[in-house]
């Protein structure tokens, strides 16, 4: 094992024994979480797979790989719920969210891990940046859940297209933030300031579903 199963171990496990304790609504929000982890840990795996085949370098599949395997990662075990248990819109958008949480919460352990925390501004900017990214993808897929999963015409090409969103979102904050000085920091706030403007328009793109 590597430290990134040795951290997922660490952190699943807990969180299985708590799964396990409590009841449904608490029970359904820690398996997502740990679905999340889960997502993450896999796509680790498949990004660095694809990218030894194609024969392209960890900055590359940066921008090019890892955004279109994460994004679909994240997606797949929303759609396993939504497609076996058929549960309200509302409850499926919300999965969206945990497992978006899971998943930055896992990536950023892993880089605190690997790069260490002798800066801590760095660690901030990092867990408000890819951390708030992570979950505003996981709500453009939620938005696409709420107000298109139930027109039957527009379910496949509407989840489609804001995976294509999300994917294209993730794509150019990993670009900008790759980059040194000023344009890393840029990138680090367009998350941020996405969330701003999701506060302020979310009741009328997002509204509440049951």
């Amino acid at each position: 094992m590597n430290y990134i199963e040795n951290i997922y171990v660490c952190i699943a496990a807990p969180i299985i024994i708590a799964v396990l304790c409590t009841r449904q609504h608490r029970r359904m929000s820690m398996t997502f979480v740990l679905a999340g982890m889960t997502a993450c840990l896999l796509s680790s795996y498949i990004s660095t797979f694809m990218a030894s085949v194609i024969g392209v370098d960890l900055a590359t599949a940066s921008i090019t790989i890892s955004p279109v395997v994460e994004e679909m990662m994240k997606l797949a075990p929303v759609l396993f719920y939504i497609l076996v248990f058929e549960p309200p819109l509302g409850k499926a958008a919300g999965s969206t969210l945990m497992i978006a949480v899971g998943f930055a919460t896992f990536e950023n352990v892993c880089y605190l891990t690997q790069n260490g925390a002798a800066s801590i501004t760095n660690l901030i900017i990092r867990g408000f940046g890819t951390g708030t990214m992570h979950v505003l993808c996981g709500v453009i897929i939620a938005i696409g859940l709420v107000n298109l999963w139930d027109k039957i015409w527009l379910r496949v090409a509407g989840t489609i297209g804001l995976l294509a969103v999300a994917i294209n979102y993730h794509a150019i904050f990993n670009i900008l933030v790759s980059q040194e000085g000023v344009v890393s920091y840029i990138g680090m706030l367009i998350p941020i300031t996405s969330t701003a403007l999701w506060f302020i328009l979310r009741d009328r793109i997002y509204p509440d579903r049951k």
